[in-house]
C-alpha cells in the first residue's frame, strides 16, 4: 500500500508537468508534514525554489500547480498559504479507508521493498578475554535496531560481530596463563570470564616491564600464527570462555549476531599488502608499509601514514579491516556495508575507507558507511565508571536496571493493594528494566553523548520506555475490562473518525511507514523512538476525550478497532527498537 507522502508526491509530479512540461519530471515536490495542524496535514514547498527558473511569482506558480492537481479522493481543496505554501488536509473518509485497509495487516500496509539488498550490519564486537562493558552498549543496541529496521523492509541482512580475538594480548595471556594456570590452556572452562580478566590485567603489567616475559610472549605470538596445535587450543578454549560470557548478555537483550572475528581475515591480510604495493599505493617508511592519506597531516603538516605492515613484519587493525571490507564486497556480495562503532574511531573509518577507495576495491554501486555513537556519560558529565574509577561492567549496568525495575514494580504492587506471583514480578522487571536501557539510549541522537540515569529511563512520564509500555498495558486493560477480543471484532463496523483525538491518532498511526523509511535511509533509530512517544501521546489523549467501552454502537467498535491499531502499531514499532512488551503492568 502506498503510503500518502508518496501517492502526494506522485500527485503534484503530474501536476507540475501539466502545468510547465516534461522538464519537470523528477521535481523534488520538498513535501512535508506541517507543523500545525491548522494548516492541514501535508506542505509542498517547492514553488519558492521555483520562482527564478521560471521567473514566476511562487504564489502564480502554486495556483497553477493547484490547477492541474487531483487529490479529490483523499484531499480538501488545496489551500495556498504564505509566500507559496501548498497546504493539503486529508479526509477523513480517505483516512478511514486507509485504517480498515492495514486493519487485519501485521505489517499495517508496509510492504517490503522491490530490490532488497545485501547489507552487512558490523556491530558490538568486545574483545576476547575480556569483559563487556558500558561502552559496548550503545553499539550493541543501535546495531541491532538498525538490523532489524533494515530486516523489517526485506533486506538480507548479515549480522556481524567482529569480536577482538588475535593478536599479541594472546601471546601474553597465554604465556602468564602457562605459569600460573596451566589448566586453563588445556580444560574447558576451567576460569570464568571474571577470573580471566584479572590474570589478563596482570599479563599486560608483565608485558610492560618484564622485557624476557615481553619476547617470550611475542613467540608466542608467532607460534599462534604458524598454527601452533598447542597454542591454537589453548586460544580456542579462551575464545569460548569469553564466548560463552558474551551470549549471556545477547540472550539478555535479546540480540542476535553472527560471530567472524579478526582471526577469520588472518589468512587475508598478505594479499591486501601484496594488491596495494602492485598498485603502487605502498610506500616504505621506517621499515613499515603504508599508504600515504589524502586530506590528513601530522603535527608537522605532512602527510599522514596509514601502516598496512609493521615493521617487524606484523599487521593491525588497519589491515584487517581492509580485508574484512574486500571480503564483505567480494565474498558477502553486500551492496551495503554499516559499521556501528563510537565516534572517537571515524578517523580511522574515513582513513581505511580511503585506502580501499583508491585501490578500487569498493565500487560506484556499494554503500560503505561508519556510524559513530558519542559516550556514556555519568551524572556530572563524565564517562560513566564504577565508584573505584573502573569501567562499569555491561552486564552489572543491566542487573541494576533490572533490580530498579523490581523495586519500582514492587511499590506499586503494594500501593495497590494487589498480589502478584513470583514468575510476574520478574518477567515485568526484566521486560521493563532491559527495554529501558535499550529506549534510553535509542531515543537520543546516536550522534551526541548522553547522561545515563536510572530514575529518568524508569520514569513512567516522558519520552520513556515505562511510558510506551503503559500505553500498551492500557490498551490491554480495555481488553480485560471490557471482556474483548481484538481479534475477534465485528467485521460489519469500520472505524469511523469524528473527534480530533480520533483523527490526530489516525493520522499518526497511517505515517509510521514514512518514519521507517527515514530510518532505513538515515540510520536514526531515534527518529522511530520520536514516533513511537507521539503515538503515545495521541493515545492517552483519545482514551482521555473519548470513551470506548461505555460508547454506543457502532462507535464503540470503530473506537476498539482505533485502539487495536494504536496497540499494533506500538508492538510493531518497539519490536523494531529490540524491545519486549508486558500485558499488565
Amino acid at each position: 500500500m502506498k503510503s500518502t507522502n508518496e501517492l502526494l508526491r506522485n500527485r503534484v509530479e503530474k501536476a507540475l508537468i501539466a502545468a510547465f512540461g516534461e522538464e519537470m519530471a523528477g521535481t523534488d515536490p520538498v513535501l512535508v508534514p506541517t507543523t500545525n495542524p491548522k494548516f492541514g496535514d501535508y506542505q509542498a514547498n517547492l514553488a519558492m525554489s521555483l520562482a527564478k527558473p521560471l521567473k514566476q511569482k511562487p504564489r502564480d506558480i502554486a495556483q497553477k500547480i493547484i490547477d492541474n492537481i487531483d487529490v479529490s479522493e483523499f484531499c480538501e481543496p488545496p489551500e495556498i498559504a504564505g509566500p507559496g505554501f501548498i497546504n493539503f488536509t486529508l479526509k477523513p473518509s480517505y483516512l478511514e479507508q486507509q485504517l480498515a485497509a492495514i486493519e487485519g495487516d501485521e505489517r499495517l500496509g508496509i510492504e517490503p521493498v522491490s530490490h532488497p539488498q545485501r547489507v552487512v550490519v558490523d556491530f558490538s564486537s568486545p574483545n576476547i578475554a575480556k569483559e563487556m562493558h558500558v561502552g559496548h552498549l550503545r553499539s550493541t543496541i543501535i546495531g541491532d535496531s538498525i538490523a532489524r529496521v533494515l530486516e523489517f523492509w526485506g533486506h538480507d541482512v548479515l549480522r556481524l560481530n567482529h569480536v577482538g580475538d588475535w593478536g599479541t594480548q594472546f601471546g601474553m595471556l597465554i604465556t602468564y596463563l602457562r605459569e600460573v594456570s596451566p589448566d586453563a590452556l588445556t580444560t574447558a572452562n576451567a576460569l570464568d570470564l571474571g577470573d580471566l580478566v584479572a590474570f589478563y590485567k596482570k599479563a599486560k603489567k608483565r608485558f610492560d616491564e618484564d622485557e624476557e616475559f615481553r619476547e617470550v610472549s611475542r613467540q608466542q605470538v608467532v607460534k599462534l600464527q604458524a598454527g601452533d596445535r598447542e597454542a591454537i587450543r589453548a586460544w580456542e578454549l579462551l575464545c569460548e570462555q569469553s564466548r560463552q560470557e558474551f551470549q549471556k548478555i545477547y540472550n539478555l537483550l535479546d540480540i542476535q549476531l553472527t560471530e567472524r572475528g579478526e582471526s577469520f581475515y588472518n589468512p587475508l591480510l598478505s594479499k591486501v599488502v601484496e594488491d596495494l604495493e602492485t598498485q603502487g599505493l605502498l610506500v616504505e617508511d621506517q621499515g613499515a608499509k603504508c599508504v600515504f592519506l589524502e586530506g590528513f597531516t601530522n603535527k608537522e603538516g605532512e602527510p599522514q601514514p596509514l601502516i598496512v605492515q609493521k615493521t617487524n613484519g606484523g599487521y593491525n587493525y588497519a589491515t584487517t579491516d581492509l580485508a574484512a571490507l574486500r571480503y564483505r564486497i567480494e565474498e558477502d556480495g553486500c551492496d551495503r556495508i554499516i559499521y556501528v562503532t563510537d565516534s572517537g574511531q571515524s578517523t580511522h573509518f574515513a582513513q581505511f575507507f580511503q585506502v580501499a577507495r583508491r585501490a578500487g576495491w569498493i565500487p560506484d554501486n556499494i554503500e560503505v558507511v561508519h556510524i559513530p555513537f558519542g559516550l556514556v556519560l555519568g551524572e556530572g558529565g563524565k564517562k560513566l565508571k564504577t565508584r573505584e574509577g573502573d569501567t562499569i561492567r555491561l552486564r552489572d549496568l543491566l542487573d541494576e536496571a533490572v533490580l530498579r525495575a523490581r523495586a519500582q514494580l514492587e511499590s506499586i504492587i503494594q500501593e495497590e493493594g494487589r498480589s502478584e506471583t513470583e514468575e510476574f514480578i520478574e518477567n515485568v522487571s526484566r521486560v521493563v528494566g532491559i527495554g529501558a536501557v535499550k529506549y534510553a539510549d535509542l531515543s537520543q541522537n546516536r550522534s551526541s553523548s548522553y547522561i545515563f540515569s536510572y530514575d529518568k529511563m524508569l520514569s513512567l512520564q516522558g519520552n520513556t520506555a515505562p511510558y510506551m509500555l503503559y500505553a500498551f498495558v492500557r490498551i490491554q486493560g480495555i481488553s480485560r475490562q471490557g471482556n474483548i477480543d481484538f481479534d475477534n471484532l465485528s467485521s460489519d463496523i469500520q472505524i469511523q473518525l469524528k473527534e480530533e483525538t480520533e483523527l490526530a491518532l489516525a493520522k499518526h498511526i497511517l505515517s509510521l511507514s514514512e518514519v521507517l523509511k527515514e530510518v532505513e535511509k538515515e540510520l536514526l533509530p531515534n527518529r522511530l523512538c520520536e514516533y513511537l512517544y507521539q503515538l503515545s501521546k495521541k493515545f492517552n489523549q483519545f482514551y482521555e476525550n473519548c470513551p470506548v467501552l461505555q460508547a454506543e454502537e457502532p462507535q464503540r467498535t470503530s473506537r476498539l478497532l482505533l485502539c487495536d491499531l494504536a496497540a499494533k502499531t506500538l508492538k510493531l514499532g518497539l519490536s523494531l527498537l529490540g524491545m519486549q512488551l508486558i500485558d499488565r503492568m
